[in-house]
């Protein structure tokens, strides 16, 4: 099996077609092993997956993406989208005509089911136009569903001060880690508090918070991929797999089983 990363680009740059009387362009592909390279369109755009994950960068802002989250991408906003292996990938483009009121700014979001019915409803609409009353009402309902998104937590702040991405580029390379934040101050050559001042200067949160985030997503992301719970908590450093569930259930209000339980559920009303 090849598992190199490829280059991505639609059949048709759907972002690109500006034309108020087509307010959304719905799209459906399985993709596998690729990436959509940095870009931007004058369309905002819904992100949803039924299967797989995906890894978006935007800005200095990482997201891992799975079946229970979308993520919202404002118009002209420039990202970077990799679809790992076996990515049902949704997409719906938004026209610029049709944005007010929607957010500004972008972020992934806890997708309910109603939502996700009307991508699919919208999927079957087609990218020509010509559109009934029925389905102008539709795409209506749709709109005020995004306007009703709130972001989730579940994204992981980057920097582009070197000092602090040498520290940021260890820990993403050895999620395991256990080493305190003493251990990588020494190695980059600096005291243990001006590194401490680093992190909440630029990424926002302290040096504790942002690595229980990076744990948070590469579990997010080994769940969608459907490993084991014991496999992931030990992969991330955890000495037994209460304790990869105890923090998972602090942070995310549900233990992982509720959250691939969720996602199953969610997917067996989808297909029925």
């Amino acid at each position: 099996m090849n598992n190199q990363i490829r280059t991505y680009r639609m059949a048709q740059d759907y972002g690109y077609q500006v034309d108020p009387s087509i307010p959304v362009i719905g799209y459906t592909e399985m993709v596998n092993n690729e990436m959509c390279i940095s870009h931007s369109h004058p369309r905002a755009q819904l992100i949803y997956a039924t299967r797989g994950v995906m890894h978006v960068v935007v800005g200095n802002h990482i997201w891992v993406v799975n079946p229970l989250q979308g993520l919202w991408l404002p118009s002209g906003i420039e990202h970077e989208v990799t679809f790992q292996k076996d990515v049902n990938y949704y997409s719906v483009f938004i026209d610029p005509s049709a944005t007010d009121g929607l957010p500004i700014n972008s972020f992934s979001f806890d997708i309910p089911m109603f939502l996700k019915q009307l991508v699919f409803k919208i999927i079957t609409f087609g990218t020509e136009g010509n559109l009934t009353d029925s389905q102008h009402r539709i795409i209506a309902v749709f709109l005020d569903e995004l306007a009703q998104i709130v972001p989730s937590a579940t994204f992981l702040p980057t920097t582009n001060n070197e000092r602090l991405q040498k520290v940021v580029d260890l820990l993403l390379n050895d999620v395991a880690s256990k080493h305190n934040i003493d251990y990588y101050a020494e190695l980059s050559f600096m005291s243990s508090r001006t590194l401490s001042r680093l992190f909440i200067k630029e990424l926002g949160m302290n040096f504790s918070d942002w690595r229980t985030r990076l744990k948070l997503i590469e579990a997010i992301k080994r769940l969608g991929e459907k490993q084991s719970i014991k496999e992931i908590a030990l992969d991330l450093g955890y000495e037994t797999a209460s304790a990869f569930i105890f923090m998972f259930k602090k942070h995310l209000g549900k233990t992982p089983s509720n959250y691939i339980l969720e996602d199953e559920n969610d997917t067996d009303k989808i297909s029925a």
